[in-house]
């Protein structure tokens, strides 16, 4: 039996039609097992994890059979409790696989700690400036009798004296004590020059 004669025999085409029905028979069989091992069609709403503790979190995240990784501390934000989540990575409302890592950005539990840097003798100005710009607040102002005006003597948190190089945690409200310029000398001498003359 030569070739041509093989594939016009009944033969050909039933070994032919039995190939195809296995070839079909083992794509359909691999694309189930690919969806059971992959979980196609498993999905699971991420729940909203904001201003939760980690405990709450891990909690939150074991009963919706997902992970959860702590990627970083940002900022101390007050209108977040601390230790608590700001972000998450996916989003909540997002639909994910079962296990999926969640990845979480806490709250660290306070402001960081900033040095004072030594700003004595120098302008209200420059104090002002460069203490803002560093992350403290400005309070009050209090005068005493001394040759600078407007010049910085010292620092105060609440009737407390600190110096340079003591640490706080940033947007503290510092007090600034200021020189008078002998502002009310000044002024007294004034009034004396001026009761001579007249």
């Amino acid at each position: 039996m030569n070739l041509f004669t093989y594939l016009k025999s009944k033969e050909f085409l039933r070994t032919l039609i039995t190939v195809v029905v296995i070839v079909i028979i083992l794509i359909f069989g691999l694309t189930k097992w690919l969806d059971y091992f992959t979980k196609h069609d498993e999905k699971i709403k991420v729940p909203n994890l904001e201003k939760l503790s980690l405990v709450d979190t891990e909690n939150a995240l074991n009963l919706a059979n997902l992970n959860y990784v702590v990627i970083d501390s940002a900022s101390f934000n007050p209108k977040f409790p601390p230790n608590s989540v700001i972000e998450q990575n996916p989003m909540a409302g997002d639909f994910v696989k079962e296990n999926r890592k969640i990845y979480l950005t806490l709250n660290p539990s306070g402001y960081r700690k900033i040095t004072i840097p030594n700003i004595l003798d120098q302008t209200k100005r420059q104090v002002v400036i460069q203490l803002k710009s560093i992350g403290f607040r400005i309070g009050k102002e209090r005068y005493i009798p001394d040759l600078g005006k407007d010049v910085v003597r010292g620092m105060e948190i609440k009737g407390l004296e600190i110096k340079p190089g003591d640490e706080l945690p940033k947007n503290t409200l510092i007090d600034l004590v200021l020189g008078d310029g002998f502002e009310d000398r000044k002024k007294d001498s004034i009034l004396i020059i001026d009761t001579i003359i007249n």
